[in-house]
């Protein structure tokens, strides 16, 4: 894709993206969100929008067949007024992205899974939320996000792509909700801060294509976002593995 063509608006909520940063994106970039009110029966409800967290829980939703409608903002039932927030059968209200990923999983997969791997998804779903976030985006005192801290090298980030080097996903087992919760951030970078070259991790790279190629994470942020990822990722090296095979 042209980047000429991509424009991306910066604009600060008072439900914020990592406490201050809510990225809206061009509509060229068609973004997929695709669950309407009107389309399901007996659903859950997620308040939210195309510039928030948001469209991560609607890829969760879409990976493991969880009914969503999406709410009325105007009624959003979160204490602070902010997205995401989801309601369920029960009375049940639940807040925060991570916290929403999870009652998604203990209600699907994590309701089948032995409880080694039910550890595990919880612990990578938290781990994303409170020390991938302020590695991806780097904030001022006054919680504004200034920059991304993967133009640089990174400890934490060296481990996971020492992780990422012996396992396609996170978990034992395959792709779980733990990869939505990791790999969304990760996505978030190349889309706002175009001019990121994430090479130095290449096991890293090929992770977030794979996941990036995911139907459900291009019907919950859209083709177009999804095509613009693969092609900036592939730039990086994520097409590392079919080029060295091309060797021989």
């Amino acid at each position: 894709m042209n980047l000429l063509l991509i424009n991306i608006a910066i604009l600060l909520y008072s439900f914020p993206f990592s406490q201050a940063f809510v990225p809206l994106l061009n509509s060229r970039f068609n973004w997929g969100y695709g669950i309407t009110q009107s389309s399901l029966d007996m659903a859950a409800t997620l308040y939210g929008s195309q510039g928030s967290r948001s469209p991560l829980v609607n890829w969760a939703a879409y990976e493991v067949g969880f009914p969503l409608s999406m709410g009325d903002l105007s009624k959003n039932p979160h204490p602070f007024r902010q997205i995401p927030a989801l309601t369920d059968d029960d009375g049940v209200l639940v807040f925060e992205s991570g916290a929403i990923l999870q009652y998604i999983y203990l209600k699907t997969d994590g309701d089948k899974d032995p409880a080694s791997r039910k550890a595990s998804v919880i612990s990578w779903i938290q781990w994303a939320n409170a020390s991938l976030d302020p590695i991806c985006f780097l904030e001022t005192p006054e919680g504004k996000v200034y920059d991304t801290g993967l133009k640089k090298a990174n400890k934490r980030i060296d481990v996971l792509e020492q992780i990422l080097s012996k396992q396609d996903y996170l978990v034992e087992g395959g792709f779980s909700v733990a990869d939505v919760a990791v790999a969304s951030y990760l996505l978030y970078v190349p889309q706002f801060f175009q001019d990121i070259d994430l090479a130095r991790w290449p096991n890293i790279v090929s992770y977030m294509k794979r996941c990036a190629e995911r139907p459900a994470y291009g019907q919950a942020f859209g083709t177009n976002v999804q095509n613009y990822l693969i092609s900036s990722l592939d730039a990086m090296g994520g097409q590392q593995d079919k080029k060295f095979f091309g060797i021989f």
